[in-house]
């Protein structure tokens, strides 16, 4: 399998790329938590139009791996963006960082995760509110990652921990 990940600009087809992991993601991930309803109606609500803009938004920058050119993680970096109680005197970048269970491999992580970390390099802290029950959660602790405090996180306000990761400047 041939692992790639690669910046992606806010564009129709890039969108669409990072839609079919969302909704292949919130589909496998919060199925047995929430209803299918619920997750239906997300998903339907999903706006691309809304995703463009705040792509094209220089603050922020999309990651996407692909495994034999499919779509199956991403990581959304937005430069600027804070947690509650984050330093005011430090530079923060929020990270969202999603992998499909079933491309949950070393290979995958670190092709994403190599990507991210070098897009973020600039800041002082990277941090991401990631779902309790996320299979990446030991990852990003194993990547250096320490948990900041517990959170509810999007879309379905469900237990969370807040993650940061202090980036040194060597």
């Amino acid at each position: 399998m041939k692992i790639i990940s690669k910046f992606t600009i806010g564009s129709d087809e890039g969108v669409d790329d990072l839609f079919i992991i969302i909704k292949s993601y919130v589909s496998t991930t919060y199925k047995d938590l929430i209803s299918e309803e619920e997750i239906r109606h997300y998903i339907e609500n999903w706006d691309p139009r809304k995703m463009i803009n705040e792509l094209n938004n220089l603050s922020n920058q999309l990651i996407i791996t692909y495994a034999d050119e499919q779509p199956v993680g991403y990581g959304i970096l937005k430069s600027g963006s804070g947690y509650p109680g984050s330093p005011e005197d430090k530079r923060l970048t929020e990270l969202h960082f999603v992998i499909l269970q079933e491309y949950n491999n070393t290979e995958t992580r670190e092709s994403l995760w190599k990507k991210c970390k070098a897009a973020a390099s600039f800041t002082d802290i990277i941090w991401t509110n990631i779902f309790a029950e996320d299979p990446l959660l030991e990852f990003l602790k194993e990547s250096g990652f320490i948990i900041k405090e517990n959170a509810k996180t999007a879309p379905f306000q469900l237990p969370s921990y807040l993650l940061k990761m202090n980036i040194s400047k060597n």
